[in-house]
């Protein structure tokens, strides 16, 4: 991935996050800025610890089905973002990280299906 592509993924996740502070699902974000940072912690969780917690849940998958156990880690990595953020904040905290975490991929889909019929190149 390119820097551009990176800014741009960046820059997308925290209109998202904040489009997602705004809607009721718990999640509190104080300014844009806080959710730009947000969304650099958020990707920054997912490169390092995804993988680890990814690994760590592969019994859960013999038990569970992979979308929940998806869910699940991108919960853990929310709710970690939202504690490691002054600004971030979960109201009703695991419900609002797995809302949170669903919304986010839900909203980061759409705008990168406008972005991508707009600019005509696969960004996310």
């Amino acid at each position: 991935m390119d820097i551009v592509s990176l800014l741009i993924v960046w820059l997308v996740t925290a209109v998202s996050l904040y489009l997602i502070s705004i809607i009721p699902t718990g999640v509190e974000i104080d300014d844009f800025k806080k959710a730009l940072i947000s969304a650099g912690v958020i990707g920054l969780l997912n490169a390092l610890l995804r993988p680890v917690v990814g690994t760590l849940a592969l019994p859960l998958n013999a038990i569970l089905s992979t979308f929940l156990v998806t869910l699940l880690v991108n919960a853990i990595i929310f709710g970690l973002a939202a504690w490691l953020v002054p600004g971030f904040r979960l109201r009703w905290g695991i419900w609002s990280a797995l809302l949170g975490a669903l919304a986010l991929a839900f909203i980061n889909s759409v705008l990168f299906h406008v972005l991508d019929s707009v600019v005509g190149t696969s960004v996310g």
